[in-house]
């Protein structure tokens, strides 16, 4: 039997991988993470294929022409994050149900495409002033 597909979205610092990760470490729903391309460079630490799958904007433009994206964006300038097909049915045809860590509009495009089988959740902020501490505090991002 096909797993469904959780879809979690939230502004960047609402707690969603905070969230997501606790899940997955309690176990008590089969689930894996579903891992994200993206056309930017590493961060430290960052593994292919273990937090993202990290492609040139050559090779991402090129999934988009081919139509290998479920959901994808052009965050910045030639800064895109997606989220590839074949990773989503690999984890849904092995039984597993598959989370998601997209934006509201990559969201509605997986439930356009996968319909009730994707369950989608919107995280919010504790407050505006909280939510840009939190961003702050990471350092990772310029202004």
């Amino acid at each position: 039997m096909d797993g469904k597909i959780i879809i979690v979205s939230a502004p960047s610092g609402c707690g969603k991988s905070t969230i997501i990760n606790a899940l997955l470490e309690r176990g008590d729903i089969d689930m894996q993470f579903s891992i994200s391309a993206t056309s930017r460079q590493p961060r430290e630490g960052e593994v292919h294929g273990v937090n993202y799958y990290f492609l040139t904007e050559e090779e991402f433009r090129n999934h988009i022409a081919m139509g290998h994206f479920v959901e994808w964006e052009e965050v910045y300038a030639g800064r895109y994050y997606g989220t590839l097909k074949s990773e989503i049915d690999r984890i849904i045809a092995g039984g597993h149900n598959v989370v998601l860590d997209i934006d509201v509009k990559g969201a509605m495009n997986v439930k356009s495409i996968y319909g009730d089988r994707a369950l989608s959740l919107f995280i919010m902020p504790p407050s505006i002033e909280e939510l840009r501490r939190r961003l702050e505090s990471r350092a990772t991002d310029a202004p």
